[in-house]
């Protein structure tokens, strides 16, 4: 490898804050939020135009899918974002406009309907975007749009801050706190963190997700009420979810396949999200991609690019051997990839497969979540309102002080990865992070050394379920 020599510079310094959270995904938007709210200065900087992260640049609305009647939920910021949406003609009520008496029938006994309303709302990623807007500038957070850490500042063995590049140039921005919402741990990583990171072939897969219009959708949905998937249709389950309705879509694309109209080493699996009266289903999450390593800029250059030759193959498929289809267009393209799995730190404590799967409850809770495992071929759903706690020693890394990490590279076992990167649990890892920030800094101790049952405490009055 060949290198060239930086001459030294002086940094100028743009910003000195509090609490610095980088990365405005749903992590990372919750982290901000809980510390602006218990009342300390917050810079929130996202290396895009627009904050939420999946939801925005991925289209993925679907927070709370594994919603069901029986679901113990975790309250707090994840829950809120669903309200606000709603307030603001932000989301769409997926199983309102459904009239097949039978099929109504069915969802209720499956417990996704309850008087005949949905257990869950889908956010409109676009108007997402700005419901996100709106959240940060109440909260009194300053908005960093267009920026991306690069590396960080370190005095002994506690970060002090971040550099950054942008239009602006290079600059540095100083913080007392600063918590790692990046998904991959970039700053974590930069700052000496340990951590681990699967071989990039047992990295779960990354996703380009896209929309169509231009369909007839009572059509379409006589065709899913007719030709229903089940849920242990694409994962090994605990057995009560093996017969549970699910949005999976693999038969047209097994034809054109067969056909000889999608290569045969491609594998093109949907799940469609929701739908709106103007004809769009305005999410598929169809196009996975294995083998990619997102913290390495060559696999994602290419999993871009292949990624959307995918979606036409895709939709050409749909035209043709799905009803209801016949006069779709391609609507649109995820902005950016979404990515499951990278860098996972070592932290005080690591979350298990055992831990998730038995209802585990810890003193130094920080929050709830459904028991909600999904991938590596297994699919767990929070049907009977079982839940674990998530401790705060996953979100504490080892060696560095004053960092803390929230979101899908919080420290656990492989499994348990299949939970925590959901985003209910990022958001429930965010609002917990941006709450010990904050309290760390009034008590004027270091993140690991916080009082816990202060942390407690200001969780419950931004209304997450602790225990």
């Amino acid at each position: 490898m060949k290198f060239v020599e930086e001459s030294p510079k002086m940094t100028p310094v743009l910003r000195e804050t509090d609490v610095l959270v980088l990365g405005g995904g749903p992590a990372g938007l919750s982290a901000a939020l809980a510390a602006a709210r218990e009342g300390v200065d917050t810079i929130l900087v996202e290396r895009f135009g627009c904050f939420g992260g999946v939801i925005t640049q991925s289209m993925i609305g679907t927070i709370a899918w594994y919603r069901y009647a029986k679901t113990v939920d975790a309250g707090g910021i994840g829950l809120e974002f669903e309200k606000r949406a709603k307030e603001m003609n932000g989301s769409i009520n997926i199983l309102g406009n459904i009239k097949n008496k039978d099929m109504i029938a069915t969802l209720e006994q499956e417990g996704l309907m309850v008087n005949g309303e949905p257990t869950y709302e889908v956010l409109e990623t676009e108007v997402f975007k700005h419901v996100a807007d709106e959240l940060v500038q109440e909260a009194g957070i300053t908005p960093l749009l267009h920026c991306i850490a690069v590396d960080v500042v370190m005095e002994d063995n506690t970060i002090k801050g971040v550099i950054t590049e942008s239009k602006s140039g290079r600059r540095a921005i100083l913080a007392k706190r600063v918590i790692d919402a990046t998904g991959d741990a970039d700053i974590a990583y930069l700052s000496g963190v340990p951590f681990r990171k699967s071989p990039k072939n047992e990295l779960m897969e990354v996703t380009v997700n896209f929309g169509a219009s231009g369909i007839n959708i009572g059509k379409f949905l006589m065709y899913v009420y007719l030709n229903p998937s089940r849920i242990g249709d694409w994962g090994e389950t605990s057995g009560k979810e093996e017969d549970s309705f699910t949005t999976y879509l693999v038969e047209p694309f097994k034809k054109a396949k067969e056909a000889g109209e999608i290569p045969k080493n491609v594998d093109i699996e949907s799940f469609w999200t929701n739908y709106t009266d103007a004809g769009e289903i305005t999410s598929f999450n169809g196009i996975h991609m294995k083998n990619i390593d997102p913290t390495d800029v060559w696999d994602l250059t290419k999993a871009e690019i292949d990624g959307r030759k995918r979606v036409l193959w895709a939709i050409k498929a749909l035209k043709k051997y799905t009803p209801g289809f016949k006069k779709a267009r391609l609507r649109t393209i995820g902005s950016s990839l979404g990515t499951r799995e990278s860098r996972k730190i070592i932290g005080e404590y690591e979350i298990t497969e055992n831990d998730i799967r038995n209802q585990a409850r810890f003193e130094d809770s920080i929050g709830i979540c459904p028991e909600f495992i999904d991938g590596y071929g297994i699919a767990v759903m929070p049907t009977t309102g079982r839940y674990f706690q998530v401790p705060i020693g996953i979100i504490i890394p080892q060696k560095v002080e004053n960092l803390l990490v929230a979101g899908r590279c919080v420290a656990g076992d492989k499994i348990s990865h299949a939970a925590t990167r959901q985003m209910c649990c990022c958001m429930v890892t965010g609002q917990g992070a941006g709450v010990v920030a904050a309290v760390s800094i009034k008590e004027n101790v270091p993140c690991r050394q916080v009082s816990i049952p202060r942390v407690q405490e200001a969780l419950k009055r931004q209304g997450v379920r602790i225990a």
